[in-house]
């Protein structure tokens, strides 16, 4: 049964005016846009975004829309994150130092507890 129905779409498909792609579509500007340093498309972020549509006529602000509460909740745990995530790198970097000192600590402890020349052999390293 699929044969039949995979011939019959391979056929339309042929000989319809219509073009038929596979390939994923782009939108147009992303690459002026990355280079100029904006957003890939231009609703990610700017005033168009994230300014209110309208205010009231006496000047009081409009109350934030849905989507302007989502992004400022999306913006705030990736702060969040960012702040956790740098904060756990600066413990890692101060656990590393230490282990580096204490390392070097014990390096020269073992090289004091080594064997002290003596008589001829320390008068010849002070020559």
């Amino acid at each position: 049964m699929a044969a039949p129905v995979r011939t019959l779409c391979c056929t339309v498909l042929r000989h319809s005016s219509r073009c038929f792609t596979t390939t994923c579509g782009s939108q147009a500007g992303i690459k002026w846009r990355t280079e100029n340093g904006l957003a890939r498309s231009g609703t990610e972020y700017g005033p168009m975004t994230d300014l209110p549509d309208w205010s009231f006529a006496d000047g009081r602000p409009a109350p934030p829309l849905k989507g302007q509460l989502r992004r400022k909740q999306e913006r705030e745990t990736l702060a969040r994150r960012v702040v956790n995530l740098s904060s756990e790198v600066d413990k890692g970097m101060e656990v590393w130092r230490e282990k580096q000192e204490e390392a070097k600590r014990m390096q020269e402890r073992n090289k004091s507890l080594l064997l002290k020349p003596k008589g001829n052999l320390l008068l010849k390293k002070y020559k």
